[in-house]
């Protein structure tokens, strides 16, 4: 019991970045009702954007205080680019199709993507070491909070803000709700329902290159394969919160997080439980809880917010 303020400190951090990852899931299925299995690949290319902005660009011995801000700048341009490219290219021309066109899709071109920057950087073959700020850890009683977590500390609840305030206060946004809610009769008061859903994939992307940047200076590296089962985890946060509630998404990422710290620190001490305990099994217990709540709750903790459209 000692350890459990860590512990839960531990969940909502990781809880964070897997809620800026299903912002993006959430966003684009809310709107065009498609799920992009592909998002867990724009959240790693977003995290390689900042390594090549420092790797390549920024000259040697620069300090991760300047660095840090020019990273997340190539993060989410470099995600931004991705994700509006597949809009365009790969799920437009099938907005009409039927929706296992479109999924296949997605699951091809999140392979195509890891496969491309395993080709365009030959170090991702393994863990490439990602830069990482000076200083700490830093101490709050018995948490300990390590100096790459502050990073999320700050820009999970900032990114939170902006994104509520340009949903409920700016046009676009209530362009965005409109769109979700009945696509045609947007059409119909003047929205332009293409631009509003390029604007859904931009700014899901650049959540995802935050939470990429989080990544990298959490753990001290990143791959290739590294968005394969976060992107996974992050769909299921995005179904806890309530599929299209965006809210609901970031909520469904901290209690996952909650959730699998929690199962992985304490399973292990009830008797005969101790195998499943080890941190091999965390991905297991974040799918168990999505089975739970598919089971008992399968509108999500906040519930869903999608226009019927049958």
């Amino acid at each position: 019991m000692n350890e459990l303020p860590q512990q839960l400190v531990n969940g909502l951090l990781l809880g964070s970045m897997y809620g800026l990852v299903a912002i993006g899931y959430t966003m684009v299925y809310g709107i065009v009702q498609l799920i992009n299995f592909a998002h867990g690949e724009i959240f790693m290319t977003g995290a390689f954007g900042a390594l090549t902005v420092y790797a390549y660009i920024l000259p040697d011995g620069t300090s991760m205080w300047v660095a840090l801000p020019l990273m997340l700048i190539g993060a989410v341009l470099v995600a931004v680019l991705v994700a509006v490219g597949a809009e365009r290219f790969a799920y437009r021309p099938l907005r009409n199709a039927p929706r296992l066109a479109p999924l296949i899709t997605a699951i091809g071109l999140s392979l195509a993507l890891q496969q491309a920057v395993w080709a365009w950087y030959p170090e991702a073959k393994s863990a490439r070491t990602f830069p990482q700020i000076d200083g700490g850890p830093f101490h709050l009683g018995s948490v300990t909070i390590q100096t790459g977590d502050v990073f999320l500390i700050i820009a999970a609840p900032i990114s939170m803000a902006v994104l509520a305030y340009f949903v409920m206060r700016t046009r676009t946004g209530r362009g965005m709700q409109a769109t979700a809610q009945d696509p045609d009769t947007a059409k119909l008061m003047g929205i332009d329902t293409d631009r509003i859903i390029v604007v859904a994939f931009a700014l899901g992307a650049a959540f995802a290159a935050i939470g990429g940047v989080a990544y990298g200076l959490k753990y001290g590296q990143i791959d290739f394969r590294m968005g394969f089962i976060l992107g996974l985890k992050a769909f299921t946060a995005a179904v806890l919160g309530g599929i299209g509630n965006i809210y609901g998404a970031m909520i469904g990422g901290v209690v996952l997080g909650v959730a699998e710290t929690l199962a992985t620190a304490y399973i292990a001490d009830i008797p005969g439980m101790d195998k499943f305990g080890s941190q091999s099994w965390a991905d297991v217990w974040a799918f168990v809880l999505l089975i739970l709540v598919l089971l008992f709750r399968p509108q999500g903790l906040l519930g869903e917010r999608v226009a019927d459209r049958a």
